[in-house]
């Protein structure tokens, strides 16, 4: 097929895999003289704005293959024993495995918003915050840890007065905080980025697995804006609960 030919989107998707594959790998060599003077934790957190920007597309495919691709180059040149696809320190391994988790966390939540293109979770604090979470799923003891931790996180991101979990309970229709960071009260679509959250509680669903587990309910405080950007930040935060949730009750169901 002649080049002017071939379909915008395809054109667009070969684009985002191959930036997937090499942007990685480019930022990983323009830090690479810098190795020793940030902590790896630092670059990891550099190297997932990278991951971001490509799977901001929505292309869920290109996401993957970033998040992976800064794990591996995360791997081979900042962890020791360099330059080899080994891992001598536990630590390292385990920011290799937060920076993947985190990375996927963020490519599956743009692939299903991939409308809102605009929207790139590069704010440091946002991603502290998410690299914070998914560390502790890692470590915590009990999912209910986990689901603690998220409560206050979404209260200080959202500007809430308050926010309960509800496991496994979907009773009544309050407005509701969708995956796209999107607000709908009943079946119509609320203008979240003007008129901030409804003033009655909004949920938010959680999953894990493609489970449902429950929701938590958030308790606007009037005149607060959260911003679309806080609000995609939520769901991940709310994914990652779910994560931990989900890894609990297969845990306990092999026991």
């Amino acid at each position: 097929m002649p080049r002017d030919l071939v379909p915008r989107d395809l054109v667009l998707d070969r684009m985002a895999l191959v930036a997937a594959l090499v942007a990685p790998l480019a930022l990983a060599a323009v830090l690479l003289p810098l190795r020793g003077t940030f902590s790896n934790v630092d670059v990891a957190l550099v190297l997932v704005v990278v991951v971001v920007a490509v799977a901001v597309t929505g292309r869920r495919l290109a996401g993957v293959l970033a998040a992976l691709s800064a794990a591996v180059w995360f791997d081979f040149f900042f962890t020791q024993p360099y330059e080899r696809f080994t891992i001598a320190k536990a630590e390292d391994l385990t920011t290799t495995l937060l920076l993947l988790a985190v990375g996927l966390a963020v490519s599956q939540l743009a692939a299903r918003a991939r409308r809102l293109k605009v929207i790139a979770v590069t704010d440091a604090d946002h991603l502290t915050r998410i690299h914070d979470t998914a560390e502790l799923t890692q470590t915590a003891r009990s999912p209910s840890t986990v689901v603690d931790h998220v409560k206050k996180q979404l209260i200080d991101l959202l500007g809430l007065r308050g926010c309960r979990f509800e496991y496994g309970t979907l009773l009544g229709h309050p407005p509701r905080l969708e995956q796209d960071g999107t607000v709908t009260v009943g079946r119509r679509h609320w203008d979240a980025d003007t008129r901030g959250l409804p003033g009655e509680e909004v949920e938010l669903r959680i999953f894990g697995n493609g489970h449902f587990y429950g929701r938590f309910m958030l308790q606007p405080t009037p005149g607060t804006v959260p911003s679309q950007q806080a609000r995609l930040v939520a769901v991940i935060l709310a994914d990652q609960a779910g994560r931990a949730l989900d890894t609990a009750e297969t845990a306990h169901g092999t026991g």
